[in-house]
């Protein structure tokens, strides 16, 4: 049995996990780490995937590979192609170790610089770019230009609600 990597659904990887894991009897991986994020007003620590959308699962392409790729909420097993990629055990066992050993030492958080830009995640403006201004309260609101309908406007909006842009 090899490691292979799992798409899911967005925010299905638990279902997935449980799935695979009691129903179909494979061994999973699904790495989390700890967040701290403000859920109505109020602080709090949540645990959030390491690889969103992503998890893996150690099985036998002759007897599961069907079984896990047509599981609700499978999108499908990475692959080259047709070929499904095998995850080295190695690459798993070092992850495990990583993240029991800094797991609790590492906030995913954003930092951004001004003048980056962002993609807003959540909320009514949600799938809009804008620009980094600045972290005026240095907590949990920070303040983006966004360019609308030909002019720009400044907005507040709190930190958790956007991801820096990748160059």
């Amino acid at each position: 049995m090899k490691w292979y990597c799992i798409h899911t659904k967005p925010k299905k990887e638990p279902y997935v996990q449980k799935y695979l894991h009691q129903e179909l009897e494979l061994a999973t991986y699904y790495p989390q780490l700890s967040r701290k994020r403000v859920i109505r007003r109020v602080k709090k620590t949540v645990l959030e995937p390491l690889f969103p959308r992503y998890l893996f699962c150690r099985l036998e392409l002759a007897t599961s590979y069907r079984a896990v790729t047509y599981a609700r909420d499978v999108l499908g097993v990475v692959s080259s192609g047709d070929v499904p990629i095998e995850v080295p055990d190695h690459t798993v066992e070092q992850l495990q170790s990583w993240i029991e050993r800094y797991a609790e030492s590492i906030e995913l958080a954003l930092k951004p610089k001004q003048g980056d830009r962002v993609k807003i995640t959540e909320g009514p403006m949600q799938g809009l770019e804008a620009i980094f201004l600045s972290d005026p309260s240095q907590n949990e609101r920070i303040a983006l230009l966004l360019d609308l309908m030909n002019s720009q406007a400044r907005v507040q909006i709190r930190r958790d609600q956007v991801e820096p842009i990748k160059s």
